[in-house]
């Protein structure tokens, strides 16, 4: 069991041996106290010093890079309570994480109080869907540094609040588990997701051809609506390569999406643009942001959003030119142009993040769990909500069939 002290917002945490054995660099023998401190962000440039040099250490994804965090953190709605999480061995840096403090109005005359990690509460800015969350934490330490920082958290929690972490994967899932479980805690799914993606190393490894892999009716599709719109003319897979043109292609991508979708759709949160705009500005010079269009002679049939994190592609938005003809697909033919585009590049995946839409399981090879977890007491308040949510959640499912 670790060995806890807590003085003020600090926790001294002393790693069990059998996360030593499985997380700590062979030349680290001893019992490392790992010190965990919780307080408000006063200083965004700090931070940006720390989280970078942190994230040269760090194995993590794009959603825990500073271009996302720290745009997200310079957009935060008024009235946010962010929180720094930081962990340090010797007094050297080793994990951080944001947290947001909300108070929440349920079932007790004086509310409750959820501490989300690197979500703000607020469902409708929270739209910007974060996935692949997690603690941003030291390579050589991460699954000590992780237990640490959670079991930090969880022991703030007073008997009604809870530690809500979204889009997280199962190891991270299974970490929050255990740092629950030492304190008393449990671990509620309020969600259960697959993220799928396509693994370049099998499409390699089967002859490197993408669409020889894809399923026979899949690869009809995509022949079919390709050979409908070469009559029209050239199919183009344009990738932006200046801010400008991908700013442009952005706004195009917006107008397509919004036209499908309209105030269903996640551009209805008019503070998303300027969010996005940031991000991408900041992010096609570095090669960490790649917008393209799919086009027929002069016209533009799909625009695809994506993120470029150490090899790995992430599809995060796209707008699709549909038609009364549903034999032309917009969609199909610009993922799987992207996808050919990305192996021809070397890289190692294409990811198409959670959520449903019937071209992911068609296009992808492989998929990975994501789920959505509450951390808190198993008290009766608790599980009258847990009840109530998934009569909810069973008859929006009736309804949806």
């Amino acid at each position: 069991m670790s060995s806890m002290a807590v003085s003020g917002a600090t926790i001294h945490y002393l790693q069990p041996a059998s996360l030593r054995a499985a997380s700590i660099g062979s030349s680290m023998q001893h019992d490392v106290v790992i010190d965990v401190d919780v307080e408000k962000l006063h200083d965004i440039e700090s931070l940006e010093a720390m989280w970078t040099d942190l994230e040269t250490r760090a194995a993590h994804s794009f959603y825990l890079s500073w271009l996302w965090i720290g745009t997200w953190l310079r957009y935060l709605p008024t009235g946010v309570d962010p929180h720094v999480v930081t962990a340090r061995v010797s007094g050297s840096i080793v994990g951080l994480a944001i947290v947001c403090r909300r108070r929440m109005w349920h079932l007790r005359p004086r509310g409750r109080v959820r501490w989300l990690l690197n979500e703000t509460g607020d469902a409708r800015f929270d739209r910007l869907f974060i996935e692949h969350n997690g603690v941003l934490a030291e390579r050589s330490s991460s699954g000590a540094v992780a237990t640490a920082c959670l079991e930090a958290l969880i022991c703030r929690l007073r008997l009604s609040d809870e530690l809500v972490l979204s889009g997280i994967d199962l190891e991270v899932e299974a970490t929050a588990r255990y740092a629950a479980g030492l304190a008393g805690f449990v671990a509620e799914v309020n969600v259960a997701d697959v993220a799928p993606w396509v693994d370049f190393a099998e499409v390699r490894r089967r002859g490197g051809s993408y669409r020889v892999v894809l399923g026979r009716n899949t690869r009809q599709a995509v022949s079919r609506a390709m050979r409908l719109y070469a009559e029209r003319g050239s199919i183009e897979h344009r990738i932006m390569g200046t801010t400008s043109e991908a700013l442009a292609a952005f706004d195009e991508l917006i107008g397509l999406h919004w036209s499908r979708w309209g105030r269903k759709g996640p551009f209805a949160n008019p503070g998303f643009r300027p969010f996005h705009e940031d991000v991408i500005t900041r992010g096609v010079p570095v090669g960490a942001v790649r917008i393209s269009r799919t086009m027929v002679g002069d016209r533009t049939i799909g625009v695809l959003y994506n993120f470029v994190h150490r090899g790995h592609v992430l599809n995060y938005q796209s707008g699709f030119l549909y038609e009364d003809d549903a034999r032309l697909k917009p969609g199909l033919v610009s993922h799987v142009l992207s996808i050919e585009d990305s192996l021809s590049r070397g890289e190692h995946s294409y990811d198409f993040g959670a959520g449903p839409a019937g071209h992911k399981s068609h296009l992808a090879n492989a998929e990975r769990a994501m789920t959505w977890i509450a951390i808190g007491k198993n008290n009766l308040e608790r599980r009258i909500e847990s009840k109530v949510r998934w009569t909810r959640q069973k008859i929006r499912s009736m309804v949806a069939h």
